[in-house]
């Protein structure tokens, strides 16, 4: 069964061939090491049941017992199976080996047991049931399963509905719109212009926005209704203009430039306007004035800019249309010079829009024709 005639020490002629025997599976420790406490070898020790069949098996195999190097050192590892049958084979040489694994693995199919194979499915095995690695593994499982049904049953028809009754709510409002105008040109509207948009947005973009303006006082009250769209939006600026009319004289440039500091506190006091915003007006119309001198009117030096002939880039998406541009910014710098107030690139792009310096209407909108039709150079 073992081959009795292993060496205790140095080599083993096995079948002829010298074998080097290692000197031990142990380490010996740094003097003053103390030895492991025996409740704490009990529980690192192998299962009862695998260290007796081991030693039934092939009592020959196990080393020499060496009082003194044990008591000295303690083994680093605690034994398994592996390092069972790992003694064997440096002892007795891989004949006897063979021949004790064959034996014990025949003795653990008759038993029913499982082998001794260092896998995972083996360090499951030999873990306690209530360790932490356990319990992490079963709350995985349960969470997925519970997942697994919440995908399962999550209110599908439920969901399916209310998508379908929106959809089909939308479509039946588009309908009811299109309906309602008889030519259709709803749908062609600039983008920006919705079915849910103000009607009096609708109407500005119907009726004025983009329509070229030539009038000193419509001019100076865009170049202020842009000033004061700056983060709010043309809705709430619109349906606050007729407060804009009546605090500023109707946008009369010569009234609001005679505007003193009690005429300003009173009118935002009245009103509900920014004081910045109506000391603002008020050096706009001055501004306007010293223009007027200079060009003989706000109109002409505005559309000189232009040379008196709108912009029409033809914007297809409204995505595309930009909140400044090149010109505005050249026509922002000399309105700086000039000491007006609240005309940045983007005040002053807007304006352009408003009064038709630039048509920004996109190409699929009705109005961008009606704009270019209207963009014929005016008459001095």
């Amino acid at each position: 069964m073992c081959n009795s005639n292993v060496k205790s020490a140095g080599d083993a002629q096995i079948d002829g061939r010298p074998v080097l025997q290692p000197a031990g599976n142990r380490v010996a420790a740094p003097d003053g090491a103390r030895p492991l406490k025996k409740a704490l070898q009990k529980s690192l020790s192998m299962p009862a049941s695998l260290d007796n069949a081991a030693a039934t098996t092939c009592p020959a195999a196990r080393p020499a017992p060496d009082n003194t190097r044990a008591a000295a050192a303690p083994p680093l590892l605690p034994p398994t199976p592996a390092s069972v049958t790992a003694r064997a084979t440096k002892a007795a040489g891989a004949k006897a080996a063979a021949v004790y694994a064959e034996k014990s693995r025949t003795k653990a199919r008759k038993a029913g047991a499982v082998l001794p194979v260092v896998t995972f499915a083996a360090l499951e095995a030999f873990e306690p049931a209530g360790s932490i690695a356990a319990a992490q593994r079963e709350h995985a499982a349960l969470a997925q399963a519970q997942r697994k049904q919440r995908i399962a049953h999550y209110g599908r028809t439920a969901s399916f509905s209310r998508v379908e009754g929106r959809v089909g709510a939308t479509f039946t409002a588009a309908a009811e719109h299109v309906a309602a105008s008889p030519t259709g040109h709803d749908e062609k509207r600039c983008s920006f212009i919705t079915p849910y948009s103000d009607p009096l947005y609708v109407a500005y973009h119907d009726e004025e926005w983009g329509l070229p303006v030539h009038d000193d006082e419509l001019l100076f009250e865009m170049l202020t209704l842009s000033g004061v769209q700056v983060g709010a939006d043309w809705t709430s600026i619109l349906k606050k203009r007729h407060l804009y009319r009546e605090a500023f004289s109707g946008f009369n440039v010569d009234v609001v430039a005679k505007y003193t500091e009690k005429q300003v506190a009173s009118l935002s006091a009245d009103f509900g306007l920014d004081l910045g915003t109506v000391r603002g007006t008020v050096n706009n119309a001055c501004r306007i004035l010293e223009v007027r001198r200079d060009f003989g009117s706000f109109d002409k030096y505005v559309w000189a800019f232009v040379n008196n002939k709108p912009l029409s880039p033809s914007y297809k998406y409204s995505r595309k249309i930009p909140v400044k541009t090149s010109k505005s910014e050249s026509i922002s710098k000399d309105m700086v010079r000039r000491g007006f107030r609240f005309v940045g690139p983007t005040v002053i792009h807007s304006f352009m829009q408003a009064v038709g310096l630039t048509n920004d209407h996109l190409v699929s909108c009705p109005r961008h024709r009606v704009c270019c039709s209207s963009s014929s150079p005016r008459a001095n």
